[in-house]
Parts: C-alpha cells; structure tokens; sequence
C-alpha cells in the first residue's frame, strides 16, 4: 500500500545536498527514512524532529547511526513545506553556535528571495 505525503520536503540551494555527498552511505540511507517519515506521519516523534527552544521557528531533523549524530536544520514554510538547510554531524552535546548562526541566515535567506 503507498503511503501519501501529508508534507513536502525542498532543499533550499545545495547545503543539504553537499552535506549530504560526504556522508557514508548507511548514514544517507537512514536520512532518506526520516524524510519519509517527516513527510508521511502525522505526528513525527521528537527523537527525529525536534524544534529549537530560543530559535526563529528551526527545526532540528535528527539522525543517530551507530555512535555518531547528525543532524539538519529546517523550518515550515506555508504549513506543509519543509525546507532544508545547513547539516552537520554533532560532536558534542550543545548544537554549534555557527552552524545555528548559519540556518537563521539560510532561513532569512530563503525568505528575502521569495
């Protein structure tokens, strides 16, 4: 049975693309499935979609594979579109204050050029 998509995902430009190229395949893999996920479940748990406390309306999309963490900022656009930013893989417990800096600029970004 084909699941239906409740939301859209869009990469904005290239980041998470090029994010994306260097990572092992498992990893990439494993991001494919939470997209699936974003975009077909109603309510997405927050172990792989959590929103940032302090933010512009960020989203973190969270990715665990073995001992390592990544994670990809996003935000909503228009509801049900959700666009993707900046990636990183996190290294220590706090989200990295330039990688947070650069997915508010992405953010203002995208909307400037609407």
């Amino acid at each position: 049975m084909a699941e239906s998509f409740i939301r859209n995902i869009f990469f904005y430009r290239r980041y998470y693309l090029d994010f994306a190229a260097n990572l092992k395949p498992e990893v990439r893999k494993k991001f494919n499935w939470t997209f699936q996920l974003l975009a077909t479940v109603d309510r997405i748990p927050e172990k792989y979609f959590k929103h940032l406390t302090g933010s512009s309306g960020l989203y973190e999309i969270r990715v665990e594979v073995g001992s390592d963490i990544y994670r990809v900022f996003s935000f909503f656009d228009k509801g049900q579109l959700i666009i993707l930013l900046n990636g990183f893989q996190k290294k220590t417990q706090k989200t990295p204050k330039s990688e947070l800096e650069l997915a508010e600029k992405l953010k203002q970004q995208y909307f400037d050029e609407k």
